[in-house]
């Protein structure tokens, strides 16, 4: 410690002070503290230090009232260096000043030690995910950087060798991983930032990278050398690796976005068959997200009327009259405009609300039946719905049926339910007694792309169906009326001839020319359905047509 005039001179030094600066405290007097080189401060940081602490109250409490306070590190006159903190506060003197230099060294390495065990991971003393996410911060916020890129590595089937060889083999493994990670970080005279993020997931951080070519090469080197075998305690291991890789312009990317891109990267490489390496995609990720959302909005978009339905016309191919109309649920979302059932059905089949989806469109469609039934004088039209197989196991579809023929008033006999082939054949059980019932209730039940399926015949003629609708791809072979396929033409009449013989009758899907219909006819298929007839339109065309 030294007392210091306004002036900046010391005034007296103990000596401890003496010591560190290899002189006799009493030679200290009179000489300004910006003359002693070692404790490295300058005019500035001194004139500052003494103007605060000038116009500070004076306290007798241990560094009570410091007003100017840093670290550095000193030189010993013997070349020892240590880590002190220097300290200037008034005291009860008027003009005078305490300063004081504090050894901090231990508890400096004390806290560097603590910070490395906080920030590294135990088994492969690699960076963790904190220290990891530090890093990637730092060269996001960094705008010399210029682009940043992360190899996501993920160990295939790793739990199988914790499982069969112990935690301790395990732990041995991820070592050794690492440890090749690192050789892969340092090759080409880089040294790139590779952590361990928890279990069995890796990434290698390349700040400032050259683009996506450096990335990818970086995760064939990371993924062929995970691919040698690794010998640990007399066993001799082998495992791959799956890797998302993603690069991009470090300004105005967000760390957590990008470990996103990332994870959804690594999910695709696991996804595509796993051992490989997969570059991030962004109109696969708009997809994902689509997806997601979509997913996500699916339930609340029924019961907000999001979902519309229009009408394909089903034709007698006897005299081209309209005897029905097949169902089909369109979305009107608010954002991706109208959405064809192939953008939901799965999505809704998959998170289970394709249940009160069926029911929406049960009910629409037999609302509109029993409408142009009033409407029109001739012979009514029968509407068919789509039933998806989940809704035959996750709902009452007996019960609904019959609430909603009741509310409508639609009689049994106008309402149709598709189902595929492969959800009919080999139903045993609890759908197997709903289309019982269904059919006793006077529902027919149709199986919908016939000649798709399982095609059990023999299974076909133990189930209550009355109707058999022909995939699309049979008539597609109709097409070249000039050079037709005789194979097309003889498939598509034997099943026509054995779904007669069953007591059936046969609806042809997709006839989309004259000449597809003409054929149909003349092989005997009952109805037709497809746009050489109509597209699908709205309820109130259909009325028209009726009239």
């Amino acid at each position: 410690m030294a007392i210091v005039d306004r002036d900046g001179r010391v005034v007296s030094a103990n000596d401890a002070l003496g010591a560190l600066l290899g002189a006799a405290p009493d030679s200290l007097v009179s000489t300004s503290v910006t003359d002693l080189p070692s404790l490295g401060l300058d005019r500035n940081t001194i004139r500052n230090g003494l103007a605060g602490a000038a116009t500070s109250p004076p306290s007798t409490a241990p560094r009570g009232g410091d007003s100017m306070s840093c670290t550095r590190r000193l030189k010993n006159p013997d070349g020892h260096t240590l880590w002190a903190e220097i300290s200037l506060m008034p005291t009860a003197h008027d003009g005078e000043t305490l300063l004081s230099v504090a050894d901090v060294s231990e508890q400096r390495d004390l806290r560097e030690r603590l910070r490395h065990l906080q920030m590294h991971d135990p088994v492969t003393r690699l960076p963790n995910r904190t220290l990891f996410f530090e890093r990637l911060a730092t060269a996001l916020s960094d705008t010399a950087t210029g682009r940043v890129g992360i190899c996501y590595i993920d160990l295939d089937g790793f739990k199988a060798v914790n499982d069969t060889l112990g935690h301790r083999v395990g732990d041995e493994l991820l070592d050794a991983v690492a440890r090749r990670l690192i050789q892969c970080a340092e090759d080409g005279g880089q040294r790139h930032l590779a952590a361990r993020l928890g279990g069995d997931e890796f990434a290698l951080l390349v700040d400032g990278s050259t683009g996506t070519e450096q990335l990818t090469a970086l995760a064939g080197a990371a993924l062929k050398a995970i691919q040698q075998p690794f010998d640990l305690g007399g066993q001799r291991l082998t495992v791959s690796a799956s890797i998302g890789v993603v690069e991009r312009e470090a300004q105005g990317t967000d760390p957590t976005e990008l470990m996103q891109a990332a994870d959804t990267t690594l999910y695709w490489a696991k996804a595509d068959g796993k051992a490989r390496w997969t570059l991030f995609d962004p109109e696969r990720n708009a997809h994902r997200m689509t997806r997601q959302a979509l997913s996500s909005a699916l339930r609340g978009a029924v019961e907000r009327g999001e979902f519309v339905l229009d009408y394909q016309p089903i034709v007698d191919l006897g005299d081209d009259k309209l005897v029905g109309v097949e169902a089909l649920v369109r979305w009107q979302h608010p954002q991706f405009g109208k959405l064809g059932p192939n953008r939901f059905i799965g999505l809704a089949e998959e998170n289970g609300g394709i249940v009160p989806l069926g029911r929406h469109v049960l009910e629409e469609s037999c609302r509109q039946a029993r409408g142009w039934m009033l409407d029109h004088a001739g012979p009514p039209a029968y509407v068919s719905v789509n039933v998806a197989v989940r809704q035959m196991w996750d709902s009452d579809l007996v019960a609904d049926v019959r609430r909603v023929l009741e509310e409508t008033g639609l009689p049994p006999g106008l309402l149709q339910l598709e189902l595929t082939e492969s959800a009919v054949m080999g139903s045993a059980g609890r759908p197997l007694q709903a289309l019982q019932d269904l059919n006793e209730m006077g529902v027919r039940i149709a199986i919908d792309d016939f000649g798709t399926g399982y095609s059990n015949l023999a299974y076909l003629s133990r189930l209550p169906v009355r109707v058999l609708k022909l995939d699309g791809s049979f008539v597609s072979g109709f097409r070249a009326a000039r050079h037709p396929n005789p194979a097309d033409e003889t498939i598509v009449t034997a099943l026509v001839r054995l779904a007669h013989q069953l007591g059936l009758t046969v609806t042809a899907e997709c006839v989309e020319s004259p000449a597809q219909a003409d054929r149909l006819r003349r092989i005997g298929c009952d109805t037709g359905q497809g746009w050489h007839f109509a597209k699908p339109m709205p309820a109130h065309c259909v009325a028209a047509l009726l009239r």
